[in-house]
């Protein structure tokens, strides 16, 4: 059984920061809270028994930091290696903005859809089946041993709500989670009997 944990990068934005859209082309570093996310995350995993062997993250300075902090903290440190295609959506005219002014834009309804389905509002620049694609290839590598390893992968927002689709019943999913996952939060996926099954999704340390 392979052992999949995806989590999300700690906070990039102060307590007294409006937070904004930061999406692939911002490329901004952890808060002081932010690094403590991450630490909890690392000691968390370790408590559970879920020690990465080895990790992952985007090219962004976000998702590095909150990896190598983590594993540090879960008393495995090691590097982690960065692949672009976790790296954050591009939010095309809503890049780096409030939420008012995304919503000003775009209205309420298409950022719930975003949010509860995985719709892609007007003027992004998103390909979902590309991010599918892009995980399948990721998690087809990882377990093809399937030998009981543990794979860290510190993505956005935006990316990991796809990695559902591994379970080929991303409906299903739905019908049982949120996608949207919180700053410093991870997920769980393991694969066994040849799929992958959503053990744990939004837990925050």
């Amino acid at each position: 059984m392979t052992t999949l944990i995806i989590a999300r990068h700690g906070n990039t934005f102060e307590a007294d920061e409006t937070p904004r859209r930061v999406g692939g082309r911002t490329d901004i570093p952890l808060t002081d809270q932010g690094r403590d996310q991450a630490r909890a995350l690392g000691a968390h995993l370790k408590e559970r028994g879920l020690i990465p062997e080895i990790a992952y993250s985007s090219c962004l300075k976000r998702t590095i930091e909150t990896g190598e902090i983590a594993v540090r903290a879960a008393g495995y440190p090691q590097p982690v290696y960065a692949l672009d295609i976790f790296n954050e959506i591009d939010y095309g005219p809503d890049e780096n903005k409030t939420e008012e002014d995304v919503i000003a834009r775009l209205g309420e309804e298409a950022l719930k859809d975003w949010d509860e389905k995985a719709l892609v509002p007007e003027g992004w620049q998103v390909d979902p089946d590309e991010i599918i694609h892009h995980w399948q290839g990721f998690a087809n590598q990882i377990c093809i041993h399937d030998d009981g390893e543990v794979v860290l992968a510190v993505t956005s927002n935006g990316i990991a709500r796809f990695a559902p689709h591994l379970t080929g019943d991303f409906d299903g999913f739905l019908t049982n989670h949120n996608i949207k996952i919180a700053t410093g939060a991870f997920c769980i996926l393991e694969h066994t009997n040849n799929q992958w099954i959503v053990k744990d999704w939004n837990v925050r340390p």
